[in-house]
Formats: structure tokens, sequence, C-alpha cells
């Protein structure tokens, strides 16, 4: 029995199985969470994940408008207001991170494949930016993740309209929304799942580091990971599972060709947003065991925007090596003891019982 707790758009793994007592429900996530006391610490995690702390970096020069750009911080510390580029950002869980980082006050590049939908959120965006009072710039660009041209292009026009790139979220991401054995899987799905999230953030990432290696003050990349990234099975979704397996260890590889390359201005960091209740999430709560964890652990995009945004800001700070070989932080919303807690919150005291979905 696997509970899988992440995913981006909150992918999640749900045995078939019924059970009749909560005892089953609560040794099925200890199986695969382990005891609470061991649950993973990455170094920098701590600083990554602590509540209320806050952090702000320093500028020696703070970014200036000038002839609808912004200048760039070339050659100063990395610091706010960050211009941002996020991958697949034109709902779910992109879409809340692009929102929350505009009521921060920084600067923000949407994508999506279409163009309706990409310039449609640019000027939701921007009257938010507007009514917050921010000041923050949006721009939309049309982005099929998967080809090169386009993801260049992207990485282009954020440089050029925005003076660099500091932070780039690689977002986009997909399960063909759709669950089923890969006996039964279509083969144009299959090339979908693998291209957005593959060969996607290997694009994305490609072209950050090539815009950010030639800033002063360098830049850092994102990547989301999701069910499966863990080694845990992915039974109905084995190839979204395989694609978020393989990332782990792409940011390994990368933090050491980036150190070989001797590029210490640009670092690479895993997000991990848990278990989100998008498209990807809900077209899955079809069991009785899909639905409880979902209302056990499930969270809206905006609730899971307004922790990760905060903790990725603080990263130029509590990210010193970069890839001059420091290790990549690693950002989770959805820790194993706060998955513990919510859990037994659940069956002890039938806490968010029907939160979501009714049971």
């Amino acid at each position: 029995m696997l509970l899988q707790t992440t995913g981006p758009a909150g992918c999640l793994h749900f045995p078939q199985h019924k059970f009749t007592r909560p005892t089953c429900l609560a040794t099925a996530a200890r199986s695969t969470l382990g005891p609470p006391h061991l649950a993973r610490r990455g170094r920098g995690s701590a600083a990554a994940q602590t509540s209320g702390r806050t952090s702000r970096c320093r500028t020696t020069q703070a970014a200036t408008r000038t002839e609808g750009k912004i200048a760039s911080n070339a050659g100063k510390e990395l610091g706010p207001p960050f211009n941002v580029v996020i991958t697949g950002s034109t709902k779910g869980v992109g879409k809340a991170l692009a929102e929350e980082f505009v009521r921060q006050g920084d600067n923000v590049i949407i994508s999506s494949r279409s163009d309706d939908r990409v310039a449609s959120v640019a000027r939701e965006l921007s009257g938010l930016a507007r009514s917050q009072g921010t000041g923050s710039k949006v721009k939309g660009v049309a982005c099929n993740i998967c080809k090169p041209s386009d993801v260049a292009n992207l990485a282009s026009q954020a440089a050029d309209s925005l003076g660099s790139v500091d932070l780039w979220i690689n977002n986009a991401g997909s399960n063909a929304y759709k669950y089923a054995t890969l006996a039964d899987s279509a083969e144009a799905d299959l090339i979908n799942i693998v291209e957005t999230n593959v060969l996607g953030t290997m694009l994305g990432t490609r072209e950050a580091i090539r815009v950010m290696r030639k800033q002063g003050s360098g830049g850092h990349i994102f990547v989301m990971d999701g069910a499966g990234a863990d080694g845990n099975a992915t039974p109905r979704f084995a190839a979204y599972g395989a694609t978020k397996r393989s990332l782990a260890q792409f940011i390994k590889s990368l933090q050491a060709e980036l150190k070989m390359q001797q590029i210490s201005n640009v670092g690479i960091h895993n997000l991990s947003p848990g278990m989100v209740t998008t498209e990807l999430l809900m077209s899955g709560a079809d069991t009785q065991v899909a639905k409880f964890f979902i209302n056990c652990l499930a969270e809206e995009p905006a609730t899971v925007a307004q922790y990760l945004v905060p903790r990725i800001r603080q990263v130029p700070t509590t990210s010193k090596g970069l890839g001059g070989g420091g290790k990549a932080l690693d950002i989770r919303f959805l820790t194993k003891p706060k998955a513990y807690s919510q859990i037994l919150l659940r069956l002890i005291a039938q806490q968010r019982k029907n939160r979501w979905v009714q049971e």
C-alpha cells in the first residue's frame, strides 16, 4: 500500500484497495512515509521550510524602470523586486505562483501553449498589480515548452523586456489528464507526458542557464517535482511517475555540470507543492481511498503559493554556493510530519472529512 504525497498540481497515486477500518489507512500512510522522526532533511531545507521567518536580500542598487523596461541588476547582488519566469502559468499552481509574486511586487513572465489564455491571464495579473499598487510588470508569452525555438523565444523575450531573469520556475507538467495503465495508454498521451515533463524541463533549464550565466547577478532555477519523485510506484500513471523520478537525477547532474563549467552564479533547486486541488488531482478522485487522502492532505493552489513564494524569494540569501558546489535547496509544502498530523487528526477527530469531495 503506497501513499504518494507530492505532485505538481497535486498528482497522486491512490491504490484501488477498499478499506473498512481507519487503522488500515493509518498503516498505509505509515508504511510509505516512514516514522515521522525519519523525515528527510536535506542540507538547506530547514531554512527553506521554516514558517514565519522572513529574510530580505540586500541590494546595492534597486531596479529602476526605464523606457518600459526594468534595469538589470547586472554586477550587483541579486535582490527584490525579482524578475520571474513561470512555465505553465495560466492555471493551477503556476497561475497561483504568478499571482503571489505580483502581490510581492515582483515582475512576472507567464506562459502556456494557448495565445488566448496567455493574453487573458496577463490582463488579469496586470489588473491585480494595479489594484495592489505593487508596480509589478506582467508579460505573457505563448510557448510550447516542448519546442526548442519557443523556449528560446520565451527566455529571450523575458530578458529583453525585464532586463534580467532572476528566478525561473519549470512548472509546466502533464499526466494527459488521464489515469490508465501503461498497457491501456495511448501513444500520443505517453509522448505528451514525457515531452512536457522531461524535455520541457530540460529545454527551460538550458535557456535559463544561457540567460543567467551572462548576468552579473546570476539567477536561480526551480524544478517542480511530483508523484514518483521518491521512487515509489505510481500505478495508473506510470509514465508520469517515471518522468518525475528522473528530475531528481537531472538536478544532481546539473549541479555537477555547473561546477564543472565553473558557473558559480546560477543555482538549481527542487520545489514540491504537495497535493493541490487542480484538474490533475481531481480527475483521479474516483475511489474511496483517493477521496480520503484528497480531503486529508490537499490544499488550494493559492494556499500552496502563499507558502512557497516567500521561501523561493529567500533562496538568493539561503543558497550561497549556487553552481559552484552548493547543494540544491528542497522547498516542500507538504512535509512528512505535516502529512502524518493531518491524517491522524482525520482518523481521530474527523477533521477535514468531506472538505473537497464527498466520501
